[in-house]
């Protein structure tokens, strides 16, 4: 644990959303949806809306923190920040820096959110905002490489990441069965939550072997789903959360992290076959004084099920050689499962909001109140990425973690 740790110095008050949606099924704006998280959350913390002083998002989010607080009456606004990273890189960095606002005394009463309304501003799916030729155009805040990768086809985000897949598939010899079990833990997680978008929609071995084809090696339940929707969690100092409404679940670690040249164009960086967690994990656990079994959930951002898995491989939940055998449905699912993955259901079942669902849950299952709960959860990770140039982490805890 380092001197400069951020552990146990700020906690969540607080956690909201709107209604989860698939892409379309939403009549509200994305704005509206950001403010009725907002709303929600501090609702659930029993804060006055006027004295949360900043906001933090990522990947673009298009609600400005300006327009939010003149929108919600906001006294003073301290702080207006925007992790950047694109995609669900930046999915726990925003945490990150909202948590270290309050710690620096910058500001006392952070939102930490995101809206996702396809619906309105376009699927990511389709390849939203690809321009063509030069430039390194992003598609859903992912960098194609432009004029590299178009004329081979490489148009959306899962041309991009099939490539990642298939090098993490010949370099460690991962089957299609260990991705299958991810998605397939997901959705099976989603049956028992009724806010998730499919919970009446499982997924059977032979659905997943027998949907159509993406991009090989992924099949249509290898990539997550298209929402409208919108969460948050709000954040403030330790020792104000204990004076509210609901049992402060704390900040133990939280960071982000860029290997060497991660963000080279035209896939051209040196570490292919990544989830690029390796150092940030390392970082995290010695920031929070933990080590991999002492996680009780884990919720990683699940855009396609191979970073799932070069995730859980480098956070040290098992490795490569094992995944076949350790990365099971049943070992993956809560109640009993030794690894509990994405216990609401994910970006893949629960709803797409970028990851920010993922921080709900994590709290939800410190707090006890999981739709899937592990039997006495002291710490949770929510991590962003996997395979972005930048990702992030954050770890939470209990009381009894610190």
């Amino acid at each position: 644990m380092t001197t400069n740790s951020l552990r146990g110095r700020v906690a969540v008050a607080g956690i909201g959303a709107s209604e989860y949606f698939r892409h379309g099924g939403s009549d509200e704006s994305e704005f509206a949806m950001v403010l009725r998280a907002i709303l929600a959350a501090a609702e659930d913390a029993g804060v006055e809306v006027a004295d949360i002083d900043g906001f933090v998002a990522y990947s673009n989010d298009g609600s400005n923190p300006v327009r939010l607080a003149t929108a919600l009456g906001i006294r003073e606004l301290r702080l207006g920040g925007m992790q950047f990273g694109g995609g669900g890189g930046g999915s726990a960095g925003h945490v990150a820096i909202g948590a270290a606002a309050i710690a620096a005394g910058l500001a006392d009463c952070v939102i930490a959110y995101r809206g996702c309304r396809q619906g309105e501003v376009g699927r990511f799916g389709r390849g939203v905002g690809y321009g063509g030729s030069g430039g390194g155009p992003e598609v859903s805040g992912y960098d194609l490489g432009g004029a590299a990768m178009g004329p081979y086809g490489a148009f959306a985000a899962p041309h991009k990441y099939a490539l990642r897949a298939t090098r993490m598939m010949a370099e460690h010899g991962v089957g299609q069965s260990t991705m299958r079990a991810v998605a397939m833990a997901a959705y099976q997680h989603a049956r028992t939550n009724p806010a998730a978008v499919m919970r009446h929609r499982g997924l059977t071995a032979e659905q997943y072997d027998e949907s159509r084809w993406i991009a090989e090696p992924y099949h249509l339940y290898d990539c997550c789903q298209e929402s409208d929707a919108a969460a948050a969690v709000l954040l403030v100092s330790a020792e104000r959360a204990r004076s509210l409404r609901r049992t402060p679940v704390y900040v133990l670690a939280a960071g982000q992290s860029g290997g060497y040249r991660s963000g080279a164009g035209a896939e051209n960086n040196p570490d292919y076959a990544t989830a690029g967690y390796r150092d940030l994990t390392q970082r995290l656990y010695r920031d929070a004084g933990v080590g991999v079994a002492d996680i009780d959930s884990f919720q990683i951002y699940d855009n396609f099920t191979a970073g799932v898995v070069m995730g859980l491989v480098e956070m040290g939940v098992c490795s490569y050689a094992e995944a076949g055998e350790f990365l099971t449905v049943a070992n993956l699912t809560a109640p009993g499962g030794v690894a509990p993955l994405n216990t609401s259901g994910g970006n893949f079942a629960e709803a797409y909001i970028l990851g920010m669902g993922h921080h709900l849950e994590a709290v939800r299952q410190l707090r006890g109140t999981a739709p899937n709960q592990v039997p006495g959860a002291v710490i949770s990770a929510a991590m962003g990425g996997p395979m972005t140039s930048l990702t992030s982490g954050v770890l939470y805890g209990t009381e009894a973690a610190l």
